[in-house]
């Protein structure tokens, strides 16, 4: 048909000829000129949203230092987007049906206009000169808003992404995309950090941040027009169906193993969201760190995260993720220690790098682990709880931390960081890693039994028959 052709050789199509080309090597059959398509306009949003992330995520808390934030708001500023991220889920997800079932509709409002729309307050407070007063508030404020609008659309996104990449060819696409994601934070962390650092100045004093934050808000403008593309593949009569509350609950209480997932993951995520917030500020007003030298920080992880990442999948799939994330859990645990104990940022930068490659196979351990133990007739869901868990520690953690920070100095705070994830690692050995092994071996130990009868069986019956096969009419 004329209007499932693209447009010719000319403009965005010469120029997005190439992705298309690569993408069309996986899908085939009756998705394949719909399909690429999709999954162009897809990889292209998620494109253009990474590199908008990557232009403002890390500094807002700088931001907030910049116009005298003390610890405490600091860790706030985490913490309130947080909470409101946490509130915004459930009606998120009650909006696909009180939309008619309009997903696309529901994602480029939300987490594409109204989201990006909140980047706007952070460019023109500086201009505000009247509001100097409640500058941390207003960050604050517009931060939480900025994640509220983007948790609310999540649902809709999670649902929309789970049909526009087919089941068969998701890992090859998602490896393709997460090169593409980790690729731009490597080049625009450390440049947004330079732009702050030359753009500042005494005219000007938060005319870098300026800079950062305007860049975001037109990447991210690049990044809604691309998902504003994408046709949803689901009628919006199906898309709006309900969900029987009663019916989820008893499938996901019939999954120890995933709720003994999700208590481990609470605890650990505990851990790691206390210090999360305030390692950026740490290299800043301890360590001397230019904006700059915290942009190398940060893309240090990244960088070793992209070069590893092929080799972790591999190991992750000989090892198992149950292995992969108990080893690597106890590892990570004394990252904050390391963190502690650094006399120079540029410490932190090698630090950082084994922090990177640690987290990349955690992260994919994690994640492959979570879809073998969420219930299958739940899984969306399931997913879902897990996310609450994760943002909900992220809410209460930072505050603790940064009444620590302020009240204690930073130590404690790395300490307490590092008891939390040593007891969650423990308790992801006991709770998880045991009772899983255990079954493994129930399950080997089975077999073992069951091959050793059948032989057994074999050798009676052949003496009895010598000309019948051993074990045959056995399986």
């Amino acid at each position: 048909m004329k209007r499932d052709r693209d447009p010719g050789p000319h403009g965005l199509a010469r120029l997005v000829a190439p992705l298309d080309h690569s993408l069309a090597r996986l899908v085939t059959g009756r998705t394949a000129a719909v399909g690429v398509r999709r999954l162009r306009w897809f990889w292209l949003d998620s494109l253009f949203s990474n590199i908008s992330l990557n232009f403002y995520a890390s500094f807002v808390p700088l931001f907030a230092l910049a116009y005298g934030a003390n610890n405490a708001q600091i860790g706030q500023v985490t913490a309130v987007a947080s909470l409101f991220s946490l509130v915004a889920l459930f009606p998120g997800a009650a909006a696909i049906k009180l939309t008619g079932g309009r997903r696309k509709a529901v994602v480029v409002m939300f987490g594409g206009v109204l989201s990006r729309a909140a980047l706007l307050v952070f460019l023109a407070l500086p201009f505000l000169r009247s509001a100097a007063g409640a500058a941390v508030i207003i960050i604050i404020a517009a931060n939480a808003l900025l994640n509220a609008f983007a948790y609310f659309a999540n649902p809709a996104w999670t649902a929309m992404v789970a049909d526009i990449v087919p089941r068969e060819i998701r890992g090859r696409f998602f490896s393709h995309r997460n090169y593409a994601v980790n690729i731009p934070a490597l080049l625009v962390v450390p440049l947004a950090g330079w732009l702050i650092q030359v753009g500042n100045g005494p005219r000007y004093p938060f005319g870098g941040y300026q800079l950062a934050f305007a860049l975001a808000v037109v990447t991210g403008a690049l990044a809604t027009y691309c998902f504003a593309q994408i046709n949803d593949p689901v009628p919006s009569s199906q898309a709006s169906q309900p969900l029987p509350f009663r019916e989820l609950v008893r499938v996901i209480r019939k999954a120890p193993s995933y709720m003994s997932l999700v208590v481990c993951t609470l605890v650990w995520n505990l851990g790691v969201q206390m210090v999360g917030p305030f390692l950026n500020v740490y290299l800043v007003k301890h360590l001397g760190a230019t904006t700059s030298m915290v942009g190398w920080v940060l893309a240090a992880a990244s960088l070793a995260a992209l070069l590893t990442q092929p080799w972790m999948g591999r190991w992750v799939d000989r090892k198992g993720n149950i292995w992969v994330q108990g080893v690597l859990s106890l590892i990570i645990t004394w990252i904050p220690m390391a963190w502690m104990v650094a006399t120079a940022a540029w410490q932190l930068v090698i630090v950082n790098a084994i922090a990177g490659i640690l987290w990349a196979g955690h992260g994919l351990a994690s994640f492959n682990l979570l879809l073998d133990l969420a219930p299958v007739e739940a899984r969306a869901e399931a997913n879902a709880l897990f996310q609450i868990v994760i943002v909900g520690s992220a809410t209460v953690a930072p505050i603790v931390g940064g009444y620590l920070a302020d009240t204690f100095g930073y130590p404690p705070m790395f300490i307490l960081s590092t008891v939390l994830r040593i007891v969650g690692a423990a308790a992801f050995l006991g709770w998880v890693a045991r009772p899983a092994g255990l079954r493994l071996r129930q399950l080997v130990g089975t077999q073992r039994w069951n091959a050793q009868l059948a032989q057994a069986l074999g050798k009676e019956r052949n003496a009895a028959d010598p000309e019948r096969p051993v074990g045959a009419g056995d399986r």
